[in-house]
């Protein structure tokens, strides 16, 4: 039986060095992905040095180093991650941790998993808050914290992470489910990234079982549309075949929106609006519309951009 709430899971603080690892290439090549990690990581920064080389982490001994919570990034193509500390007598130490997500897709799915505070202007997306600063480019995302926030420790933090930002040399395009999401009233610093159901669970609870299909082929993004008066939620999921957007689609409305019938809109037990719809690869659903007209004009918006990519 499913279990089904139409509602939206409380948010839920992540722990920022969670990851997941996949590393199925040959030792060697392992070893190679290794040093590459290294050589983005500086000996130096404002005063502070690098205690030793840093310590590598692959898919048997993440947990290690993070002792709880990272089946989350599991979903991710993780790869391994370089832990690296920086000492300063008389100063809190500085941590950096930096991890190969495999594309730049999944380093930017990863920063997008806590993100939520303005942009620090490093690397291709950045945040900084709290001694934390984290950003991704291209296939890299870095986390680099301090054990106590002081204004020098900010300092340091913000220009090791500028100096690895540097030596990343090569970018890469974020997700491309992002150009279809229509940008009036998005609150772009909360839209997610993920590919399976236990992630879209944790952003919104939409039920026990993978009533969409999710998994490590698909693509989802889940965004929120704010006004002064509402929260609306939109859902994408990009599909490998046309077979299996065909089953998502008729799985949600099965188990999710019964009710809906052939029109694929209805009016939930909290009173809002659910719309969902297939384009192409795609289906896209709307949560927590305050009518149906609004739950229409946003799956229309997302209708158009598709169609402007297609033409």
């Amino acid at each position: 039986m499913v279990h089904i709430r139409h509602t939206e899971t409380r948010s839920v603080t992540l722990i920022w060095a969670l990851c997941a690892c996949v590393c199925l290439a040959p030792m060697s090549g392992c070893k190679q992905e290794a040093m590459e990690l290294h050589q983005l990581v500086p000996a130096e920064v404002n005063g502070w040095e690098a205690a030793g080389e840093g310590t590598v982490y692959d898919r048997d001994t993440l947990f290690d180093y993070i002792d709880g919570g990272a089946e989350l990034y599991l979903a991710y193509g993780f790869r391994r991650m370089l832990a690296a500390r920086f000492e300063r007598n008389g100063h809190p130490a500085i941590v950096a941790d930096v991890f190969d997500m495999g594309s730049s897709e999944d380093a930017f799915g990863v920063f997008s998993a806590e993100r939520q505070d303005p942009e620090a202007g490093i690397g291709q997306g950045s945040e900084y808050a709290a001694g934390l600063l984290r950003f991704w480019k291209g296939r890299v995302f870095v986390s680099v914290w301090a054990e106590e926030e002081t204004a020098a420790t900010e300092e340091a933090v913000r220009a090791l992470g500028a100096r690895m930002a540097e030596a990343i040399e090569s970018s890469g395009p974020p997700p491309q489910l992002l150009n279809l999401l229509p940008s009036e009233g998005l609150a772009d610093t909360r839209v997610r990234y993920f590919h399976d159901h236990l992630s879209l669970n944790l952003y919104y609870f939409l039920a026990d079982d993978n009533i969409l299909g999710l998994g490590e082929r698909t693509e989802a993004v889940l965004a929120p549309y704010e006004t002064a008066e509402e929260t609306m939620r939109l859902l994408l999921v990009r599909y490998p075949t046309a077979e299996e957007v065909g089953r998502g689609l008729d799985g949600f409305l099965a188990a999710y929106l019964p009710e809906a019938g052939d029109t694929g809109i209805a009016q939930v037990e909290s009173g809002s609006w659910v719309a969902a719809q297939s384009v192409g690869d795609v289906v896209m659903v709307t949560f927590d519309a305050p009518s149906r007209r609004r739950a229409e004009e946003l799956l229309s918006a997302v209708r158009t951009k598709l169609e402007e990519q297609t033409t």
